[in-house]
């Protein structure tokens, strides 16, 4: 072909595909909200100069002393209390909409000792298959799905052992007072198995009995039908065909612990559903978009290949793009991304 050729011309005149600058990337405001705060404080400093996470941390300690996480005692000869810190959450709805500023009480697990303050602990966690295998049954059957959500969960664990801790900041106690913890708190080494042993004994008395497969799944069988009652840390969704034995669940639970009833599933471990006459869709694009945000991959220039066309690369040419907690991170999200295909395939052939 000659070099003049209409299509040499193109080739020679085609855009390259340039690499962007990693270092001038940041994240877009995507939650838009003028006008309201929306950083998340890195310090209790930095929290107590704005009413809404002063708001939000008196509404943690109020939960912490109607619980009675802890008593106010005099610090024992030889003990060492450990501390503790406040951490700062915006919640968001699936829609990324503002939800509500969730500030956490958080002991500092790390100061613990075992055999002195803390021993076993291990809690199950629900499996991602787990819950990809409920929809699909769910689907099949023609079942509707409900979430369920316990406020301050690890609060309603009971410890065994003896923990003592410093007061959070400018908590009024008398002088040489210090917390002796009566209930796990988020931070505790103990806290998940603490909250998960209270939580399967209330559903045993329900007359749940534990998968042998996910030891998070709990199963109820009877004559009217069988329900099904899966528990992610302090997210629960249940399904069945047995709707009386269900609502007298949410009873149960509720007279236990402080709950709240979400309704039909529509978020749960960022998974989106939707249910539809042909059974349940499913999405993850805030998931997605979180994790563009986090790659700082956020300004929409999106090409066809993440690397320049025909470009020669050695080891010493440029610095990395991404860090390796990073790379581990994306690594561990699109994992996650993968099981949603496999759960959606599942659904399709269902």
């Amino acid at each position: 072909m000659d070099a003049s050729s209409p299509a040499s011309s193109d080739a020679e005149t085609a855009p390259r595909y340039v690499l962007r600058d990693q270092q001038s990337l940041r994240p877009p405001d995507r939650l838009g909200f003028a006008g309201t705060v929306l950083s998340e404080p890195t310090s209790y400093r930095d929290a107590i100069q704005h009413q809404e996470w002063q708001h939000a941390m008196a509404e943690e300690i109020a939960a912490l002393e109607r619980t009675g996480t802890w008593d106010l005692v005099p610090i024992p000869a030889h003990v060492h209390p450990i501390t503790c810190k406040w951490v700062y959450k915006v919640k968001t709805r699936s829609d990324g909409s503002l939800e509500c500023y969730k500030a956490r009480l958080v002991a500092r697990g790390f100061q613990q000792e075992h055999g002195r303050d803390y021993d076993e602990t291990f809690a199950p966690v629900a499996h991602m298959t787990t819950v990809c295998t409920l929809l699909a049954v769910a689907s099949v059957r023609e079942w509707s799905i409900s979430q369920l959500d316990v406020k301050n969960a690890f609060l309603n664990g009971e410890l065994s052992e003896e923990v003592y801790m410093q007061p959070p900041p400018r908590y009024s106690v008398s002088e040489g007072m210090i917390c002796h913890l009566r209930r796990s708190l988020y931070g505790l080494k103990q806290a998940p198995r603490a909250w998960f042993q209270r939580f399967a004994s209330v559903v045993t008395a329900a007359v749940f009995s534990a998968s042998t497969h996910d030891l998070a799944l709990f199963v109820h069988t009877s004559s009217r039908g069988r329900t099904l009652l899966l528990l992610y840390v302090d997210d629960m969704i249940i399904t069945g065909d047995d709707s009386e034995y269900i609502a007298f669940v949410k009873a149960c639970l509720s007279e236990q612990f402080l709950m709240s009833d979400l309704g039909p599933l529509r978020y749960f471990l960022g998974i989106e559903v939707s249910s539809t006459p042909h059974g349940f869709y499913l999405s993850q694009e805030k998931y997605i978009q979180d994790l563009l945000d986090r790659a700082s991959l956020t300004d929409h220039r999106t090409v066809k290949t993440p690397m320049e066309l025909n470009v020669h690369l050695c080891a010493t040419d440029r610095s990395p793009l991404l860090i390796p907690l990073v790379i581990v991170i994306l690594l561990g999200v699109l994992f996650i991304l993968a099981l949603l295909v496999l759960t959606s395939h599942m659904l399709s052939i269902s």
